[in-house]
């Protein structure tokens, strides 16, 4: 009962804020933020003029001055009008109104600091019916150290905290989630895979360590689901887990599932052994059965997520661990669980950090491609962390233009099939203040969005939406 009605007073305050937002926006405000006190000009009295003497009499002249005749003008040049001006109208709509009729969703992502900004948060109401947690649901947020080491049955503990704060007003808004991520070996915790739970103990085996991941899955899945029922609507089950390079995997591994990360040993890997990736799509499916047991309407799409995704070589790596998980295990009746139900194609478009690489065509042909394999898998598409980069601010109308040919693609290709179900978007605003050292400088870019940093809509956000809601003529 007390956690109903905190989660009712919670969001009667959210509410309250947004509305009262919302109101505030009819207002213009001044641009500074400040309010500018009127200034009154004195006009200094003049001097009265001084009295001027009458002019003199003058006798009036005998003759009358002849008068001139005017010329007289024989051509008249016709006026030529200015031709009119006829503006474009912009469309109309939203861009989650417009995405849904070309069948997918449209998502942005919300962090522990733009869940508080109201600007923020009335972009992302009017706009987005989508949303992905930054870091927020990632094991590292959520894992807890000194508990885990309490632990009466010495199962990890976790602090759902952070990540119900974002789920909660993405349900108090009516908006989706996408469950991000369950297992990442990157900056996870190393004493997680350790004895205690200590930072230096000897590393558990393998059955430990199984036994840990299959709880931690299965809480965190089954938390959400009954705490939020419905909002979380799909899961990264598991997160860049292909390498780049031969240095980062076993060259025989066909599907390229990394043993390294730069100079730091995939734990994983190491300790649960090769097939971790599979293992972890096991877990999560047995909880989502188990919970759809429970409740019919149940509904979590599990997803492979992974950047770079529309690179040939990667791709093909890919599409090795899909058909690998969905190999891995059988029902009961001889044929192969459907482990795995889609692919994540993290979509940062461009030169990393430079704008050598950015807006070239060729990107979005290759997208295409990747899409069309993935979706011959016979599993969904989504499009994830998306950022158009864009370095150079006076390439703002090239950008847009690339904007609304990628969304072009994306459209033709859902009136083919269904092949996108979701476009999520992270560099989805302007940041002109960041510099080169940053990490979101070489990831999202500061000119990669749709909307300026003052959440304003470009005219990078109009030809998307147009690109949406073009009509066959």
């Amino acid at each position: 009962m007390y956690k109903m009605l905190k989660r009712w007073m919670a969001g009667v305050c959210c509410l309250t804020l947004l509305f009262g937002m919302a109101a505030c926006k009819k207002e213009v405000a001044p641009t500074d933020g400040k309010t500018t006190p009127e200034v009154t000009t004195t006009v200094a009295p003049t001097k009265e003029p001084e009295a001027t003497k009458a002019p003199e009499t003058t006798v009036a002249p005998t003759k009358a001055p002849e008068v001139t005749k005017a010329p007289v003008v024989t051509d008249v040049p016709e006026v030529t009008k200015a031709p009119e001006v006829t503006e474009v109208p912009l469309p109309e709509g939203t861009l989650k109104d417009a995405a849904k009729d070309c069948g997918f969703s449209f998502g942005t992502v919300v962090s522990a600091h733009t869940k508080n900004d109201l600007n923020y948060k009335m972009m992302v109401m009017d706009d987005f019916n989508s949303v992905t947690a930054a870091n927020e649901m990632k094991a590292y947020s959520m894992l807890n150290q000194s508990m885990s080491q309490s632990s009466p049955d010495g199962m990890p503990a976790i602090d759902f905290s952070q990540g119900d704060e974002i789920v909660s007003m993405a349900e108090l808004l009516g908006i989706g989630v996408r469950g991000h991520v369950l297992v990442w070996d990157a900056y996870m915790c190393d004493w997680f895979f350790r004895e205690g739970y200590t930072n230096n103990g000897p590393y558990v085996d393998q059955e430990t360590m199984k036994a840990r991941l299959q709880n931690y899955i299965e809480r965190v899945i089954t938390h959400f689901e009954e705490e939020f029922p419905g909002v979380v609507y799909c899961w990264d089950v598991v997160n860049e887990a292909v390498g780049d390079s031969p240095t980062d995997y076993d060259s025989s591994d066909a599907r390229h599932i990394r043993t390294l990360r730069g100079n730091v040993e995939n734990q994983f890997y190491n300790i649960i052994g090769k097939d971790y990736v599979e293992l972890s799509f096991l877990y999560a499916k047995d909880v989502v059965e188990k919970l759809q047991e429970k409740n019919p309407e149940v509904s979590i799409t599990l997803f492979y997520n992974d950047y770079n995704a529309f690179f040939d070589e990667k791709c093909d790596s890919i599409c090795e661990v899909v058909k690998s998980i969905n190999s891995y295990a059988k029902n009961p009746d001889g044929t192969y669980r459907k482990l795995c139900e889609g692919v994540g194609m993290q979509s940062y478009i461009g030169g990393y950090g430079e704008q050598e690489g950015c807006l070239d065509p060729e990107h979005i042909e290759r997208i295409r491609r990747s899409i069309e394999k993935y979706h011959a898998l016979g599993v969904e598409v989504h499009v994830t962390e998306m950022a158009v980069r864009n370095y150079d601010e006076s390439l703002m109308e090239e950008h847009a233009e690339y904007c609304g040919k990628l969304f072009d693609m994306y459209v033709e290709l859902n009136e083919k099939a269904p092949m996108v179900t979701n476009i999520s978007i992270w560099g989805i605003n302007d940041a002109p203040w960041m510099t080169e050292y940053m990490d979101n400088y070489r990831q999202n870019s500061p000119y990669c969005g749709l909307f300026d940093e003052n959440c304003k809509k470009k005219d990078a956000y109009y030809k998307v939406l147009e690109a949406m809601t073009k009509t066959e003529e």
